[in-house]
């Protein structure tokens, strides 16, 4: 799977404006339909304040935060699954990303255009996902079209009828506008079927782009129409929702000055910027871990998959620590901030060695020894 995130929704919902704001990086926004022909793609900083307190503890020369990569991909529109609008070209580049954040437009303002001319959370969902399935179900056709002349070859027979009995799964749910992640495939089902990298099969995110208003109420604890409506439809496809309000977050990212941008969040309500939930989601969405070397030089967040041994881990920060390895030295993130010192972590019992058969945790701290 793709290490990255595509950012996609319908026209005018806030996709650039909130990609610009996560990555810093000015992506065309305009107040009409596909001004982002070319996807735009950024390198995002994840926000974790264990690698905060990691630097304060042992005070490095650096401190190197985890990345993930958002995509922010044109808008989408009602017969883009048919060429519409570019549809092609886009629903192309929706495929080569990992995970999805759909971007529903949660605001009222006469300023900026919708394509339907109305602010409807619940359509807008629909016209994606029937869009989405629909395209799913052209790369369907073509698979099942392959895996039919493969019934022919006696070495391939075997495999084509599994590939088929899993289309045949497929097919319905797609038809009915519902997306393939919503099956329950297996690990096997998912291989045979992954060189058609289907769109519905990505994990997704909603993101509700929420004015002002909207956002002190949601943060207040409350809730409004729109954003209920996104939840709701969220609740039946099993996917997390984020609320943000981009305009605010845009301003908020051009502020350098510390005690000016607290201000700027507290008048909302807020502590901290909420791209940050949206980042983490995307980044645990990705099935992503995050592990830590320490030191005077440097203090770095790593990002593994979630179940990586400790070789795998070892072969993010360099291939030869992974051909040469001998051994992990470990501790946990929680093991440094409650004793402070990796001496007293050694006196708790906390310090401990692990082999090539250990799965690394999500918040280790490592330091591994290795030969070539």
């Amino acid at each position: 799977m793709a290490i990255n995130c595509g950012i996609v929704g319908l026209p005018n919902v806030g996709k650039s404006t909130i990609f610009s704001a996560l990555s810093s990086t000015p992506a065309e926004a305009a107040n009409y339909p596909f001004s982002t022909i070319v996807p735009n793609i950024g390198i995002v900083d994840v926000p974790d304040n264990r690698l905060t307190k990691l630097s304060e503890i042992f005070k490095p020369k650096r401190t190197i935060p985890a990345t993930v990569e958002f995509v922010d991909i044109s808008g989408l529109k009602k017969g883009s699954s048919q060429g519409e609008g570019l549809g092609n070209q886009f629903l192309s580049h929706i495929r080569e990303v990992g995970v999805i954040a759909h971007i529903v437009r949660c605001f009222d303002d006469p300023d900026v255009v919708h394509v339907s001319d109305r602010i409807d959370p619940a359509s807008d969902i629909e016209i994606i996902n029937i869009e989405l399935a629909l395209a799913d179900l052209a790369t369907l056709a073509k698979r099942r079209e392959r895996a039919e002349k493969a019934l022919k070859n006696k070495s391939e027979q075997k495999t084509a009828e599994t590939v088929l009995g899993i289309l045949d799964r497929i097919s319905p749910v797609l038809e009915d506008g519902k997306p393939i992640r919503s099956l329950q495939l297996t690990d096997e089902e998912k291989a045979l079927i992954y060189d058609c990298h289907f769109i519905t099969a990505k994990p997704q995110m909603y993101v509700c782009n929420v004015d002002e208003a909207g956002m002190k109420t949601v943060v207040s604890k409350g809730d409004i129409p729109y954003t209920q409506a996104v939840r709701k439809q969220a609740a039946t496809e099993g996917c997390p929702v984020v609320v943000i309000c981009g305009k605010f977050e845009a301003e908020l990212g051009v502020i350098d000055d510390p005690a000016e941008k607290l201000a700027f969040l507290e008048e909302i309500g807020l502590t901290e910027p909420t791209l940050s939930s949206l980042i983490n989601a995307a980044y645990g969405l990705l099935g992503l871990r995050t592990f830590f070397t320490t030191g005077e030089d440097e203090c770095r967040a790593w990002t593994i998959h979630a179940g990586a041994p400790a070789p795998k881990a070892a072969r993010a920060i360099h291939s030869d620590f992974e051909k040469g390895f001998i051994k992990a030295d470990v501790y946990t993130c929680d093991d440094i901030f409650r004793y402070g010192t990796e001496a007293k972590i050694k006196e708790a019992g906390k310090y401990r060695i692990e082999g090539k058969e250990y799965i690394v945790q999500d918040g280790d701290v490592m330091f591994f020894k290795f030969n070539v």
